[in-house]
């Protein structure tokens, strides 16, 4: 359970105004969660204040299906939306980890090492309807491998 300064919300936060995104991680962080919250990051300019939560496509701590993922989703942009009420969108997506084999890792030949499978962007006028749109997957990017083995039940 995190509380303010909790290591693990600390370690997940960033961006440049990271008092927003250690607030929102502390928060969503607060209670055990099937997918695992890998990063928190705030950005601020002038007044302006966007936020994006990245979670892990793969090993999640208890089994889920596809309405388990969309509520896990939904209950992330409106923890984040809570624990924030200046922010003015949630950027929520999900990655899965690619092999990059032997290859070089970083210039410009560098292989990706990650690849999203999932978002949804929230703006804060549009967070009493993220439930409707998840269940209908308007506006959202599914990958449809990832879409397949949530619609069967998967522990990522």
């Amino acid at each position: 359970m995190a509380a303010a300064g909790d290591p693990r919300a600390v370690q997940r936060s960033s961006g440049s105004d990271l008092a927003t995104a250690r607030t929102i991680a502390t928060a969503l962080l607060a209670h055990p969660l099937p997918a695992q919250l890998l990063r928190v990051r705030c950005e601020r300019v002038l007044a302006h204040v966007d936020c994006g939560l990245v979670v892990s496509g793969v090993k999640f701590h208890r089994p889920l299906d596809q309405a388990a993922w969309n509520a896990e989703i939904a209950a992330l942009v409106e923890g984040a939306f809570a624990a924030a009420p200046g922010v003015e969108e949630i950027d929520c997506w999900a990655t899965v980890p690619l092999d990059a084999g032997r290859s070089v890792v970083s210039g410009d030949y560098a292989k990706p090492a990650a690849a999203t499978v999932f978002s949804i962007s929230v703006p804060r006028a549009g967070r009493g309807a993220v439930r409707a749109r998840l269940a209908s997957g308007e506006g959202i990017f599914w990958d449809p491998a990832f879409r397949a083995a949530l619609s069967k039940g998967t522990g990522g």
